[in-house]
């Protein structure tokens, strides 16, 4: 299976990082930044560390221990080379491209199939451990959704599953991300311009929309916002639900745990630990759900779940990217 990622940015580099770690080929890179700068970055990660091996430019080619991947700096995806480099999936993740119109420019420049790793308007949504029996052979795009929505969607599921949800508040306590800024500056969303690393913002997340778009019995039942925090990664989901059936806290917790070992292995992890937010860095699971702050009010429930908003959501498209190559 020969794969290229289109966008070298965050989820570019960390999906390099994981294909790479499963001894998955990627034929080729497309990034308008230039060779230098691309080996620099996959080489140094201020949040993940060193590249786990040698980086280097030769050409117009990125060596990656012992082996060679090229690198291309084309802005218009029709004239990208993938039907002579044999390639059989592309990750579209420059953030460009986010409906079928944009992807499907990659499958007129050769490409069989195309993984899209933001949520989409048009595109079938794959979240791992909540739809993917949906994926068919006829799917030639589809998108992994938000890191927010895998967070969201297996503990919403979960709860539905075992207790019914009347209805549903959430909110994801979010690392900042580069569409802010370092400094106030202006930004299409005023709060968003303000200086990322200093303050608490208040934005929105396509979230709960999208996870009624894969879980369809939660629609109209669920909606919330965003607050980006001052960290640069590991973010926490706050979702406070009304649920049809008794329960205590300890049933809840009881659901989640066996969850865990079973159904959702894998995707959600049970956590018993007074976990902050630098701990879930580069922790490979959708969601982690703290056992610890499990709240009840009446038939109310509040559930914290960590995640790594790069790394863990990163794995979920490395599965999905597993899981179109079997139609391949």
């Amino acid at each position: 299976m020969n794969i290229a990622i289109n966008g070298f940015g965050r989820i570019g580099r960390t999906v390099f990082r994981i294909l790479n770690e499963h001894g998955i080929n990627v034929t080729a890179v497309n990034d308008p930044h230039g060779a230098e700068t691309a080996a620099y970055l996959l080489k140094f990660d201020t949040i993940y560390g060193r590249f786990p091996g040698s980086v280097f430019v030769e050409k117009d080619n990125l060596i990656v221990n012992g082996k060679r991947v090229l690198l291309l700096s084309e802005r218009d995806p029709k004239k990208l080379p993938w039907k002579r480099l044999g390639v059989d999936i592309v990750i579209e993740s420059t953030g460009i491209f986010k409906d079928k119109a944009g992807c499907a420019q990659h499958l007129k420049a050769g490409a069989k199939k195309v993984v899209l790793t933001t949520p989409s308007k048009d595109i079938p949504m794959i979240v791992p451990g909540v739809n993917e029996k949906s994926l068919k052979a006829v799917n030639h795009i589809v998108s992994v959704s938000s890191c927010t929505t895998n967070c969201l969607a297996p503990i919403a599921k979960i709860l539905n599953d075992n207790f019914g949800i009347k209805r549903a508040l959430m909110t994801t306590v979010h690392a900042y991300t580069n569409d802010q800024v370092i400094q106030d500056s202006d930004h299409k969303k005023f709060r968003r311009g303000r200086a990322a690393a200093l303050n608490l913002i208040p934005t929105s997340t396509g979230a709960a929309f999208a996870v009624t778009e894969v879980i369809p019995e939660l629609k109209d039942k669920i909606t919330g916002l965003a607050i980006r925090a001052p960290v640069i990664c590991g973010s926490l989901l706050d979702l406070v639900a009304e649920l049809n059936t008794n329960f205590t806290v300890e049933q809840v917790n009881a659901v989640f745990r066996k969850a865990s070992e079973t159904t959702y292995k894998g995707i959600v992890e049970y956590s018993t630990d007074e976990l902050v937010s630098s701990d879930i860095i580069a922790n490979p699971f959708s969601a982690v759900f703290d056992s610890k702050l499990t709240q009840k009010e009446g038939d109310m429930v509040k559930i914290l779940a960590w995640y790594d908003n790069e790394y863990g959501y990163s794995q979920r498209v490395v599965d999905v990217v597993k899981m179109m190559g079997r139609f391949i």
